[in-house]
């Protein structure tokens, strides 16, 4: 039973169920707890988020995907296709290195260097996911409390995540993993702030 989700784009938990990508880019809220980016939890639901996406900041193949929504408009119910493991988090500062990442997810270059200047004083997160995809998707009720500028919510009860499947199987995900860890491992250590392999 899971009760924590972790909130993204629609295109990016497309992306993930399918197993196109493992990976995210995080930096802190405007709501976060001083504005600072952490993870709090290992095992999370994927809450699609709708009204930020933004076609310009994605590679083709998905920007075509994606149909924008006005500002401040919430469906009365969000579908949860999935929920992840959180194996990999890496801090980072250099964007260059950032940059050899591009073939491993889903955004363009242009997103890569606004995500990492935004908020220039703090560092960049990594975070690999090991996606589930849910046998029978699950409808939440829409809350008020569920939107704003936020990484992380908490549902009012726990939810089953059972029956789910890996969106990648075991050796594929980790030789996905293997080819963004020797990237990472370019990093010296001045570039490289933190790395927690969680599982």
């Amino acid at each position: 039973m899971l009760q924590h989700a972790l909130k993204e784009w629609s295109i990016a938990v497309d992306a993930l169920t399918q197993g196109r990508t493992i990976l995210l880019f995080r930096k802190g809220g405007i709501r976060e707890v001083g504005q600072q980016f952490i993870v709090p939890h290992q095992r999370v639901w994927l809450y699609p988020t709708y009204e930020h996406q933004k076609p310009h900041l994605l590679k083709p193949q998905w920007a075509a995907k994606v149909m924008p929504v006005d500002s401040g408009r919430y469906p009365t119910q969000v579908t949860l296709l999935a929920w992840a493991e959180i194996s990999h988090v890496w801090t980072v500062k250099t964007l260059d290195k950032i940059e050899a990442l591009l073939p491993f997810h889903i955004w363009n270059e242009q997103f890569v260097t606004e995500r990492f200047c935004w908020k220039p004083s703090q560092p960049l997160h990594i975070l690999l996911l090991r996606v589930h995809c849910l046998a029978i998707p699950i409808q939440i009720d829409w809350q008020s409390v569920y939107g704003g500028c936020r990484s992380w919510l908490t549902f009012e009860a726990p939810l089953d995540e059972t029956p789910s499947t890996p969106a990648l199987d075991k050796q594929t995900w980790a030789t996905t993993v293997q080819q963004i860890h020797e990237q990472i491992a370019t990093l010296t250590s001045s570039e490289l702030l933190q790395a927690n392999e969680i599982i």
